[in-house]
C-alpha cells in the first residue's frame, strides 16, 4: 500500500513539474522574447505551480487526519446556512459551466448538527466542486438534508456523467481517478474525496456514494444532531 501511494504521489507530481520545466526552458531558449507565447507560457507555468501547491496542501491535510493530530472544534450550527455559504462561494465556478447549485425541496428549514464547521465546509465544498467538474453542461447540483433520529443525513446530488459500478469502491482512494485524462484536465489534486472521507470518519460518521452512468451521482454523509435540533 505504501509503495502504491508513493508511486501515485510521484506520478501526480511529475506531470506539473515536467510541464513547468518545459515552459520555462522554452522561455529561456528565446521564447521569452516571442510575444505570441511568452505570456501564455508563463500563465501555464503558474497554473501548474498552483496545482503543485494544491497537491502539497491536500497531502498535509491527509497527514494530519491520519495521524489524528487535527483537533476537531465541535460546535452546534445550522448546516443549511453553511450549505448556502458554500453555494455562494462556488457561484462563479458553477456559472462557468451553466450549472445550477441549490437546496433540495424540503431543505429550506434549519437542520442543526454538532461538528467542526470549517471541516464540514471543506467536505461540502469538495463534493460540490466535484459535482460541478463532472456535471453535465446546463445541469444541476442539489444539496439535501434528512432527519435520521439522532443524525442528519446530508446529500449532494447531480445529474452528471455518473460513475461505473466497478469504480464506486475506489472513489475515496487517494489519487484514484475514474477518468484519468479528464480528471487531470479539470485540475485538482486527486485527493479531494479522500479528504472528505477522512473528515467524516474523524467525526465518527460514514459517507456513501451511489451512482448511475449518464444519470448522476449522490454522495451522502451523516452528522450528529446539534443541541438546537434536539431541543
Amino acid at each position: 500500500y505504501r509503495r502504491n501511494f508513493l508511486g501515485n504521489i510521484s506520478h501526480e507530481l511529475k506531470t506539473p513539474i515536467f510541464s513547468i520545466q518545459g515552459y520555462i526552458h522554452t522561455l529561456l531558449d528565446g521564447g521569452l522574447y516571442d510575444e505570441k507565447i511568452n505570456y501564455d507560457y508563463l500563465q501555464r507555468a503558474a497554473n501548474n505551480v498552483e496545482r503543485l501547491q494544491t497537491i502539497v496542501e491536500d497531502l498535509e491535510i491527509i497527514a494530519r487526519l491520519e495521524n489524528e493530530t487535527m483537533v476537531l472544534d465541535l460546535q452546534s450550527f445550522d448546516i443549511k446556512l453553511l450549505a448556502l455559504e458554500v453555494i455562494e462561494d462556488l457561484e462563479m465556478s458553477a456559472k462557468a459551466r451553466n450549472i445550477t447549485v441549490s437546496l433540495k425541496e424540503g431543505a429550506e428549514k434549519s437542520f442543526w448538527v454538532r461538528a467542526d464547521r470549517e471541516n464540514i465546509r471543506q467536505v461540502l465544498t469538495n463534493l460540490v466542486v466535484n459535482s460541478i467538474k463532472y456535471g453535465q453542461e446546463s445541469g444541476r447540483t442539489k444539496i439535501g438534508f434528512y432527519d435520521m433520529n439522532d443524525y442528519v443525513l446530508v446529500e449532494v446530488s447531480d445529474n452528471g456523467i455518473g460513475i461505473e459500478s466497478k469504480h464506486l469502491n475506489h472513489v475515496f482512494d487517494r489519487f484514484y481517478r475514474v477518468d484519468k485524462s479528464r480528471s487531470r484536465d479539470q485540475g485538482g489534486s486527486g485527493l479531494g474525496l479522500s479528504i472528505v472521507k477522512h473528515i467524516i470518519e474523524a467525526h465518527k460518521q460514514t459517507i456513501t456514494v451511489r451512482s448511475t452512468v449518464n444519470v448522476g451521482s449522490t454522495f451522502g454523509f451523516t452528522l450528529a444532531k446539534g443541541s438546537a435540533a434536539v431541543n
